[in-house]
């Protein structure tokens, strides 16, 4: 999943939303750093990560682009399945998502001092140009698809993705919305248990 479902699955819980937000980008013993509210939401966010990689559906969107993008497939379905989220917002909270998207945005500024370098470059690109709000439209996800691309080593074609994102939409849609049933009880359970 990307960005704004690992917010969403942190609810309301503030240190957790901000270990769930910078798990990519919190590397070996960085962990350490952090109180522990927000190191529960980087294990979140890798416990999200590894249960999405390995679950059958997700490897059903996955399919669908793996000739084609390889093992960059992986990284464009969680960009799809944000589109998704974002798209269906009302469908899974009662705050409009421009209203989410901004209060994330002032929390996230409470915690810049103990941000990583990489999560502290990205976030004014991020803010300036509301990329968790813009990926409910398909421009949104074609800017954010274009941005990774020039930012991989490889040529991965991300930029082209919101190709295959138009010819399977309803496809791909309807794979989300299967498969965020089962994540959002994945979430609720690890909680319980961590």
């Amino acid at each position: 999943m990307n960005f704004l479902a690992h917010i969403y699955l942190s609810g309301n819980n503030e240190p957790l939303m901000v270990g769930n937000f910078i798990g990519d980008f919190v590397k070996g013993n960085q962990l350490n750093d952090f109180e522990s509210e927000i190191t529960r939401g980087v294990n979140l966010h890798r416990a999200i990560d590894e249960y999405t990689d390995q679950h059958p559906v997700v490897s059903k969107s996955k399919d669908k682009l793996r000739e084609k993008y390889r093992h960059y497939s992986g990284v464009i379905v969680d960009i799809y399945y944000d589109h998704f989220l974002a798209k269906n917002w009302s469908d899974y909270h009662k705050t409009d998502l421009l209203t989410f998207t901004k209060q994330f945005y002032n929390a996230i500024n409470n915690y810049h001092n103990i941000l990583p370098k990489g999560a502290k470059y990205m976030l004014p690109y991020m803010m300036e140009n509301n990329w968790l709000y813009n990926y409910s439209k398909v421009e949104g996800i074609s800017r954010a698809l274009g941005g990774m691309s020039r930012r991989t080593k490889f040529d991965s074609k991300m930029d082209e993705a919101v190709v295959d994102l138009r010819a399977y939409y309803d496809e791909f849609e309807k794979e989300f919305k299967e498969f965020f049933v089962d994540l959002q009880s994945f979430v609720a359970q690890w909680l319980s248990a961590n």
